[in-house]
């Protein structure tokens, strides 16, 4: 059985006349009576039965047209969706790591929405850790992710564009607010509030902690800056965070770093080994054409 006799079968039933549905079908009429001939065979019953000049369907061809419209229906609805996909329209699912929710990904998105040929394109959105989406990306639950590289993962390509300069926030009050900026060093002498350690940022901060042989007194784990910042607020510790807009509003005072440099960079990450849409490429070129990088 073959979508062409479906749809052969289709046009004869509904017009009931094989000359007729020939024509319509552009097709021989002895072509067309062949392929219900065959049809009939496979399936094993009469579908078609004269009734003057015309054909009437049977009982089991009455069944079976009300499978084959819907058939045809779904094939039709498949169509269509393929057709919006290839014209640049269609569905793209990302997740994102926390610290990106408040600001760069509403913004991200909402630009590339504002372009008028993108205005039809949706969007679904994740918010989890970088382990998780690397997972859904796999699985192809996502078709890009926002995070942390992860260097053990060949098959996704990892494209840097955002960097975030790491800071110091403290309760208001606090002693080393007397100062213009504040050594990571004095990251020991007091109480810390840090991210996540399964998140990108908090394998980043614990690194950096390790490398500078800090021997840092961790209160508690938070999975973003919001969630931090208002620990913070309220004397807990102190924290090294990414220099992002939650914390410019968060009752905090914000330090540099005197004695280093330091920046993390997100990711966008995508499959190298898997077909990509159309408006998947589109929505990946306008967010390296908006990058740090």
């Amino acid at each position: 059985m073959t979508l062409n006799q479906l749809e052969y079968f289709q046009a004869v039933a509904t017009l009931q006349h094989y000359h007729h549905a020939a024509e319509q079908l552009n097709i021989s009429q002895p072509s067309l009576s062949r392929s219900m001939s065959a049809l009939e065979q496979e399936l094993n019953v009469i579908l078609f039965e004269k009734s003057g000049r015309n054909i009437v369907l049977t009982k089991p061809g009455r069944v079976f047209l009300d499978h084959v419209n819907k058939i045809l229906d779904e094939v039709h609805i498949a169509e269509h969706k393929m057709k919006e996909i290839a014209d640049s329209e269609g569905h793209i699912d990302i997740a994102y790591v926390f610290p990106l929710a408040n600001y760069y990904i509403p913004h991200m998105v909402r630009s590339f929405l504002n372009v008028d040929k993108n205005k039809h394109i949706t969007f679904h959105f994740n918010q989890t850790h970088t382990r998780s989406m690397i997972e859904g990306l796999k699985k192809d639950q996502y078709d890009i992710i926002f995070c942390s590289m992860v260097n053990d993962e060949p098959e996704i390509h990892f494209v840097p564009i955002l960097k975030q300069d790491m800071v110091i926030i403290l309760p208001k009050g606090h002693p080393l607010c007397r100062q213009s900026s504040v050594s990571c060093q004095e990251l020991s002498n007091y109480t810390v509030i840090g991210y996540d350690r399964y998140s990108g940022l908090g394998g980043f901060t614990r690194r950096f902690f390790e490398e500078k042989e800090l021997d840092v007194d961790i209160l508690c784990e938070c999975p973003d800056e919001n969630a931090i910042a208002a620990l913070v607020a309220e004397d807990f510790g102190i924290a090294l965070v990414a220099n992002v807009d939650t914390i410019q509003n968060a009752n905090v005072e914000i330090r540099p770093l005197s004695d280093i440099e330091l920046t993390h960079t997100v990711y966008m990450g995508y499959r190298n080994d898997r077909y990509l849409i159309p408006v998947v490429r589109k929505f990946i070129q306008f967010v390296r054409d908006h990058s740090d990088f």
